[in-house]
């Protein structure tokens, strides 16, 4: 049997093919879309990384059109990948056939498990070949299910999740037959059919389209062609993760005020904690609000899944919580948000976690610092608050796959609208939403969004929580179960079910509606920004300004390469002539600036940080931060740029 899990998926795929609508393929675009299929698979080599493409509609096709499905590899062990599979497609409808030579005779979920596809009674008709075997044992079962293809009327060979057999694949579709590789078919069907978002995983799916959840929709006759893909960021930020009510047709996303959800079944109770399908048990795990925000947000980061919390804060608690254990070291940027090196340098000691921080711009100092065996993670922001200093996120990248380790950036004051991370290395993208997402100040939270690309069974003995069996869980180990989704999966089980630091289903709505505008305030925010900074940069009583995006600035070749339009955030600072006299005077006389604490407003803020956000440091650190005595931080918002020049 497969070494990791059929839950997941490689979910990135169906970004760029999600289209989707509830209709089915003529017989003229399902033979269209077999045929690039096996253009596919012959392009692909089993050593490419690169995962297959299939259409929604596809995969859609497939499963709406088999019913009996024999499942090479089915295990009667409960909290096996295979296990969980075969439960959820019976629970969907399907006729799911065990084979399991070591298990011939016995009974699977009151299924009669056979050795062999042979040995299925010949009056029984499989529609589907479903493998739980590795890529090479694929190849004779695959040349076995095209010689029973006619007499028990085999239509599709599916391999599931890191199975990948081109030569197999390519003799099975001239065979006439339908193939998928790499891919689950519980995965795609609770994908396609909106049960995976609601614990913040990214479907890849847009529609404006009423979509029941775990429910195929009526089949739709009346389209004409391939569906459109919708790639654009600014599409994606409206929609991800969202979709019209079933019931009542709601087109905005409503706020699901509950703590607790009915179970239909003390089975299907038992089968929701055992994490062997999906929904929701109680809103500290998951909430339907909050769920739209977290796949939205994966979607909009480029990653597999996302956990939202409370607060930015309670994000890094939360992404800690996974990596962690007494001993283990985080070695960190020393030019980071002011209570983030609180946290870091003072907070997590009481778990016995330690912290060395490093100019993340001095790589050989970064990579001295990686050489300690108890290091966890290596954490950066990739556009700081408050100096507005880029991170070379690709270098770093390389570093951290050198020594096993995972990267973590937080992309606060960037956002994913200028950056996204995940594309140049990061394995976890943090977020406090209160900032740009939400925009407007008015709602708190954090996100913990996971790229799916680190390999955490190959690091099990560094990363226990999720490469070891979980005794909560009784022994399930959750890199086997959820492969690339185990750090979201692991974050809301575990992280959320004993931290508690949950996101208010209020403040989700809220940021739902913020990240909506997202690409509209940012490119002004950022252009205001700028014009703020050409202004204090010519002005006679400012000494010095940090922001990326001007062309005197040490960031500007790190701003072309990383960030959207080489622009510089809206978050900077500058220094007044006078040092810190003068700048108190400036934080105070102002009148259209807010003081207060906080970014990523739609209003213009400003802040004195060596007396509030970073006064918690000792001299030394604040100015290594960038956050010294003389420093003034702005944060620039929607007004006019000739009223924020004036004030």
């Amino acid at each position: 049997p497969l070494p990791f899990a059929c839950l997941l998926g490689n979910l990135w795929l169906q970004k760029a093919t999600s289209a989707m609508a509830d209709s089915k393929p003529s017989a003229a675009g399902r033979v269209a879309t077999l045929s690039r299929h096996v253009l596919l698979a012959e392009a692909v080599s089993s050593s490419s990384p690169e995962p297959l493409k299939y259409s929604d509609d596809y995969i859609k096709d497939i499963l709406a059109s088999v019913r009996t499905i024999a499942m090479v590899g089915a295990s009667k062990e409960w909290n096996r990948p295979s296990y969980f599979a075969m439960k959820y497609l019976q629970s969907k409808g399907y006729r799911v056939i065990p084979i399991n030579p070591r298990a011939k005779g016995e009974e699977i979920l009151g299924e009669k498990v056979y050795g062999d596809l042979a040995e299925i009674p010949e009056h029984v008709q499989i529609d589907m070949v479903d493998i739980f075997r590795n890529s090479e044992a694929a190849g004779a079962l695959v040349d076995q299910a095209i010689s029973m293809k006619d007499s028990r009327r085999i239509t599709v060979v599916w391999m599931q999740l890191g199975v990948q057999n081109d030569v197999a694949a390519d003799k099975a579709a001239k065979a006439g037959l339908k193939v998928v590789m790499d891919r689950c078919p519980k995965i795609e069907y609770s994908r396609l059919f909106r049960e995976l978002g609601q614990h913040g995983f990214d479907s890849g799916v847009i529609s404006s389209k009423r979509r029941p959840i775990g429910v195929p929709s009526q089949v739709r006759t009346d389209t004409v062609g391939e569906r459109p893909v919708f790639s654009g960021f600014d599409t994606r930020a409206l929609h991800a993760g969202a979709a019209p009510d079933p019931s009542s047709g709601s087109r905005v996303t409503p706020i699901v005020q509950n703590t607790s959800y009915v179970f239909e079944s003390i089975d299907q109770a038992a089968d929701l904690f055992n994490l062997s399908t999906f929904g929701n048990i109680y809103s500290r795990l998951s909430n339907p609000t909050t769920s739209v925000l977290e796949e939205r947000l994966a979607n909009m980061e480029g990653g597999r899944g996302t956990t939202c919390t409370a607060s930015g804060h309670a994000a890094q608690m939360l992404a800690l919580f996974a990596l962690m254990q007494p001993g283990s070291t985080i070695v960190a940027s020393n030019k980071l948000y002011g209570g983030t090196l609180t946290q870091f340098g003072k907070t997590i000691k009481k778990y016995s976690w330690n912290c060395t921080f490093v100019d993340v711009g001095n790589l050989q100092q970064v990579r001295a610092a990686l050489q300690d065996d108890s290091v966890r993670c290596l954490f950066c922001e990739s556009l700081a608050n408050p100096g507005g200093v880029i991170s070379d996120l690709r270098a770093l990248a390389e570093l951290t796959n050198e020594f096993g380790i995972p990267f973590i950036v937080d992309n606060t004051l960037a956002t994913p609208y200028l950056c996204r991370p995940i594309e140049h290395g990061a394995d976890i993208v943090i977020h406090s939403t209160t900032k740009f997402l939400s925009g407007q100040g008015s709602a708190l939270g954090g996100a913990v969004i996971d790229s799916g690309k680190f390999d955490w069974l190959a690091q099990a003995e560094k990363f226990p929580s999720l490469g070891k069996p979980e005794p909560a869980y009784h022994g399930l180990v959750f890199a086997e179960t959820f492969g690339d989704l185990a750090f979201t999966m692991f974050s809301h089980a575990v992280g959320l079910r004993d931290l508690g630091a949950t996101m208010a289903p209020l403040h989700a709505w809220l940021t739902i509606n913020g990240c909506e505008t997202l690409s509209v305030r940012m490119e002004r925010q950022c252009a205001n920004a700028l014009g703020v900074a050409k202004f204090l940069e010519q002005h006679p009583k400012v000494a010095w300004v940090s922001y990326a995006g001007l062309q005197s600035s040490p960031y500007k070749g790190l701003a072309e390469k990383y960030m959207r339009s080489a622009h510089g955030g809206a978050v900077f600072t500058f220094g007044v002539v006078g040092g810190f006299a003068a700048g108190v005077r400036v934080v105070e006389a102002v009148e259209l600036f807010s003081h207060l604490a906080n970014v990523g407003d739609s209003r213009s803020l400003i802040l004195h940080p060596a007396s509030t956000t970073h006064r918690q440091l000792t001299d030394e650190q604040r100015t290594t931060a960038g956050a010294g005595a003389d420093v003034i931080r702005l944060s620039i918002g929607l007004e006019s740029l000739e009223d924020l020049t004036a004030d």
